[in-house]
């Protein structure tokens, strides 16, 4: 899944150095000369006892073929399901696999040891985890991370609000898919017993100040989420639907004050923003004239991705404005129960520009969704 970063990124790699020296995943490919130069810069490669790859995609693997050039007998340690990944992407290279699964422990020396903890389709089948015994950190990889650059490294260094609002965003349009997965994955790590003193994800800020505070909240976002929320997405082409989607905001807001109302003409605005949005809402709207007996391109692309992300427990309408033949409405319809929502039968259908019968409309569908 790619994401706009409008606040920066980090691909985290990390250097254990106990009597063992491990390396916990590498970074994306345009960088490995970078980051192999920067790894010789905190040891000699050759001293590198083994590596832990706790995912094979490439933002996370894309260094190691470089690196094993280098060093090509270190072992590895992953996942089955990582060794298909890796060989699949780079070819069988004869690499010193050494698959691991939950439970398995390996001795890094000076007393502590390294768990591995599978974490399949969190969010690919070959992801786990990494835990450090004495230090109790755990390497979670892409769980609980954000895409969010912070120079000091550390979330309590980090602007809370950005941090926040990243890590939702990272969440939903990555994680959402698997939400059923997590709580259950939670539930089993915590009964591991394993005390956190910081969580070292993949990417973005690293959580050593209340490290559980990510966990819950990802127990909360995963448990069928909303808020007092709704969002309207439309695409327009003479400015008809979107006459209808502020009106509908200005129903809502008149009707439920204390309703938040968010509005976004998706062909305008960034796809990932609008999903965190739909995210935190308990109902959503979707506006489209009708284009070729279909919904404009914008939408029928957004509404796909939609589908993807699975959504749970939240309601939803349609409205549009057509010219000739008016099929958009029930093709959106058709799309949002495809996509997992409770489709409410009151819909805005308009002729040519909205009038005043088509706005008497809107106050019938906001009763049903507030």
């Amino acid at each position: 899944m790619i994401i706009p970063f409008f606040n920066g990124s980090s691909q985290n790699a990390y250097l254990i150095e106990e009597e063992k020296k491990v390396l916990i995943d590498t970074v994306w490919t345009p960088h490995k000369f970078d980051f192999i130069e920067n790894l010789k810069q905190e040891i000699d490669l050759k001293k590198i006892d083994f590596i832990v790859a706790n995912h094979g995609e490439a933002d996370h693997s894309g260094a190691l073929p470089a690196l094993m050039e280098l060093i090509p007998d270190t072992p590895i340690y992953c996942t089955a399901a990582a060794v298909k990944s890796l060989e699949g992407q780079y070819g069988k290279k004869g690499w010193n696999f050494r698959v691991v699964k939950t439970g398995d422990e390996v001795d890094v020396g000076n007393g502590k040891k390294l768990k591995f903890i599978e974490m399949k389709m969190l969010h690919w089948p070959d992801s786990m985890a990494t835990y450090l015994t004495g230090d109790n950190i755990l390497f979670s990889n892409d769980a609980f991370g954000q895409h969010y650059a912070v120079q000091e490294l550390f979330n309590d260094k980090a602007d809370q609000c950005v941090l926040k609002h990243e890590a939702l965003k990272y969440f939903v349009n990555i994680l959402n898919p698997f939400a059923m997965l997590i709580g259950k994955k939670i539930t089993e790590i915590k009964g591991m017993g394993l005390p956190i003193d910081m969580i070292a994800p993949s990417h973005g800020a690293i959580w050593r100040e209340n490290p559980m505070q990510i966990v819950e909240q990802y127990e909360k976002w995963a448990d069928v989420y909303q808020e007092n929320q709704i969002t309207i997405v439309y695409d327009t082409m003479w400015n008809g639907t979107a006459q209808i989607a502020h009106k509908i905001s200005e129903e809502i807001q008149k009707k439920s004050p204390e309703t938040v109302v968010k509005v976004f003409q998706i062909a305008k605005s960034d796809k990932n923003e609008v999903m965190t949005e739909v995210f935190k809402s308990k109902a959503l709207i979707v506006g489209s004239p009708t284009i070729s007996n279909d919904v404009m391109a914008s939408v029928s692309g957004w509404m796909a991705f939609l589908k993807q992300l699975k959504f749970k427990g939240k309601k939803a309408a349609a409205f549009g404005c057509y010219g000739w033949s008016g099929e958009s409405i029930k093709i959106l319809q058709e799309k949002l129960k495809d996509a997992g929502f409770e489709v409410i039968d009151e819909n805005i259908k308009s002729l040519w520009n909205p009038q005043g019968e088509d706005f008497a409309l809107i106050a019938p569908m906001v009763e049903k969704l507030i």
